[in-house]
């Protein structure tokens, strides 16, 4: 998952950003010089001073940012001399520069490294940051300047991409309300004060609740399946909750769980899915129907208010989508085939578990162990015979990186001069072909109790010519760390997320955009996710395999039937996978296309209602999330946005296509996938981009076929 930092920081608003990492004048004046984010980072390229930024010095320099953007924007908007471009369009992208110091600090340490008061800080700022962006977007005179430039926009002699920025200021601060009354204004910034919040406490509750749904067990026993190191862990982490001699399995915040896939005991099972499932609905302080409820209503009268029949009207304008139509569309005609496939798996997995003298339908807790068992059968291997060869630094650096150099002729090289917030953490320097440095890249492997679910990507500077500056960006994933002196061996997926995110930073990587609006990821939702995916491809490509899916104890190379298996395998559960996420679109698109007074207070109830209205109701398929932990949904970033994956994977799939017709991995394709693509951000239409790039639109052939959706 892409998590640009701008997503968070103007969630409450759902806008792009108006302020950036960049150089400039300090703003020393309005802050004590001893805080650390009073003038810009002298590390390279403005890295954060991790080693000197506390706790509190987050508070004062929000202050101060946000006064120093507001005296800013002011003074654009006062400008007795007629509006220009520079004065105004380019005056606003060089302002806010420390309020985005200290913001994209914080969200990104809050989101990989919080505590309790750093949560503290998130629920003030929240409504304050909500507040201020209305404050920008809802100031008439700056309004009226942008106005009176888009009005004239045909005479200005704009280059492309000066165009596309007037084009899109002018309608942020349109979609942000800057056409409402007084009164209306009033109101709206009510609600995105309130929806600030709320997004913010379900973020936190999301966090606080998986933490504490972990399954707690006796007996080792009832872990059998899982590996002793595994055990241990467990063990481990049942100490460290106070529970010595029992063991504490840990949660993450997809539905399914990954020891599912292992674990013998069908009783431990069945309590480890439950525990998973009840996650935000079974009570208690961390129980979010209550935010779901208000959020739902809140972002339906904000939609309401500004002229849209619900808010995913209003939120998919702003994609390449365009609107619920189409995406309703793309969903309900996905849906029958991959029941009807994940039908069809469940009678396999059935047939397995009667073989067994099971005695017992196929449940959802059920479905990774047999899964497992269908495909040893079918395709005589198990997923635990891959760990071995997926061994963490040997995917990332002679996996990822070596991809990353054949096709675009990057090289990294490791630094530990620099502060890093948490010592899991490692830097690296990336070089281009011609060994000139373009960015730094931040590698954030491992889970902790402290860290949000998934996998994501984030900048901490922004590429742009205007400012001056390279990019800084981060992966996040959530890998279990195993015990001291243990090797990290991941799983497929872990694998394939590794590969998918590294493709979002190779976006910001490669950015090569004059204003900071358009930096890198900084494109429509349905459409980043789309080069992350794309990047996935290389993770099977013979040669970039063959680097790096070494046995970690021998050093032997993959067996070729082995990934023969594995590739063929995949195709097995795709009836399963797909129906999963297809059910968490659903569940998103059905909330938010609700008007306010349709929005129901049975929670569940609903979510039930609408699968089965939506014809994904399977049982044995729970949705990928469930509404009461679906952050995607309802913490901001992808609200109304999940089926994203699915319309990104679409242009994945016929693009795979292109770099097979092409001839792979080569500098040839990737250096025209860059100069097309990556290094626009978001500089023209998106879908313009694509047809840049392809030659063509996207054809829907690849994606069926992947998916297993062909009917065939």
């Amino acid at each position: 998952m892409n998590r640009p930092h701008m997503l968070i920081l103007a969630a409450s608003l759902a806008l792009v950003n108006v302020v950036h990492a960049a150089p400039g004048a300090p703003a020393a004046a309005v802050l004590e010089a001893s805080n650390p984010f009073a003038k810009l980072s002298t590390l390279p390229f403005h890295y954060p001073a991790f080693d000197k930024i506390k706790d509190e010095h987050f508070v004062p320099a929000y202050a101060a940012g946000m006064r120093e953007h507001l005296r800013e924007i002011n003074a654009i908007a006062a400008n007795p001399k007629a509006p220009t471009f520079d004065n105004t369009i380019v005056a606003m992208e060089r302002s806010g520069q420390l309020l985005t110091r200290v913001a994209t600090t914080f969200s990104n340490l809050q989101g990989a490294n919080t505590n309790d008061r750093l949560d503290e800080i998130d629920r003030d700022m929240s409504p304050k940051m909500a507040a201020h962006f209305d404050a920008v977007f809802l100031n008439e005179k700056l309004y009226q300047r942008v106005k009176t430039l888009y009005d004239k926009r045909a005479t200005l002699g704009l280059d492309k991409e000066s165009a596309h920025l007037l084009d899109r200021y002018h309608k942020d601060f349109v979609r942000a309300g800057a056409k409402l009354s007084s009164a209306d204004k009033e109101k709206l910034k009510s609600l995105n004060g309130q929806i600030a919040v709320l997004q913010t406490t379900f973020t936190q509750n999301v966090l606080k609740e998986t933490n504490a749904s972990a399954l707690v067990v006796d007996t080792r026993a009832e872990l059998a399946g899982m590996s002793e190191a595994a055990i241990d862990a467990a063990a481990a982490a049942a100490k460290e909750r106070g529970l010595e001699g029992k063991f504490a399995v840990a949660l993450i915040n997809t539905t399914g769980q990954a020891p599912l896939a292992v674990l013998t005991n069908r009783a431990t099972r069945e309590r480890l899915q439950a525990a998973s499932m009840a996650r935000g609905s079974r009570g208690g302080e961390f129980d979010n129907r209550d935010e779901v409820v208000a959020l739902a209503k809140l972002r339906a009268e904000r939609a309401a208010l500004l002229g849209y029949p619900n808010y995913a009207a209003y939120s998919l304008e702003n994609e390449t989508a365009k609107d619920t139509a189409a995406v309703n569309k793309l969903l309900s005609e996905l849906a029958k085939p991959a029941v009807a496939n994940a039908k069809k798996e469940a009678a396999e997995i059935q047939k397995v578990i009667d073989a067994e003298k099971g005695g017992f339908k196929v449940a959802a807790h059920d479905w990774a162990f047999y899964t497992d068992k269908v495909r040893a059968e079918r395709f005589s291997f198990d997923e635990n015979q891959l760990k071995p060869y997926f061994e963490l630094d040997n995917v990332l650096v002679k996996g990822v990186f070596f991809a990353a150099n054949k096709l675009y002729g990057l090289s990294f090289k490791e630094r530990k001069d620099l502060p890093v917030y948490n010592p899991d953490v490692r830097v690296f320097d990336v070089f281009d072909a011609n060994g000139k440095q373009i960015a730094i890249f931040l590698a954030d492997m491992y889970a902790r109790g402290n860290k949000q679910g998934g996998a994501w990507m984030n900048e901490y500077v922004s590429q742009s010519g205007l400012m001056g500056t390279k990019s800084v960006v981060a992966n996040h994933l959530n890998i279990p760390k195993p015990p001291s002196g243990e090797p990290t061996l991941l799983t497929y997926d872990e694998v394939k997320t590794t590969f998918h995110e590294f493709g979002h930073a190779l976006h910001g990587i490669f950015s090569n955009v004059k204003y900071p609006r358009f930096s890198g990821t900084n494109v429509p939702r349905d459409f980043v996710e789309y080069p992350s995916q794309v990047n996935e491809m290389w993770m099977i490509w013979p040669e970039v395999l063959a680097n790096y899916a070494k046995h970690y104890k021998t050093g032997a190379a993959m067996p070729k039937e082995l990934l023969d298996k594995v590739v063929a395998s995949k195709k097995f559960n795709q009836g399963f996978i797909t129906t999963e996420y297809l059910a968490a679109s659903l569940v998103d698109q059905r909330w938010h296309q609700l008007a306010a007074n349709q929005v129901p207070t049975d929670v569940l109830g609903f979510e039930a209602a609408a699968l089965k209205e939506a014809g994904v109701d399977f049982a044995p398929v729970p949705p990928r999330y469930r509404t009461t932990y679906f952050s995607h949904a309802f913490s901001g970033g992808y609200s109304a946005g999940y089926y994203a994956y699915l319309w990104s994977e679409k242009l994945d799939a016929d693009t795979v296509e292109w770099f097979k017709e092409n001839g792979g991995l080569q500098r040839k394709n990737g250096d025209h996938f860059r100069k097309t693509l990556l290094s626009r951000g978001g500089t023209a239409d998106a879908m313009d981009l694509f047809r840049n790039f392809r030659g063509r639109d996207a054809k829907i052939e690849a994606l069926l076929e992947r998916r297993g959706l062909t009917g065939e």
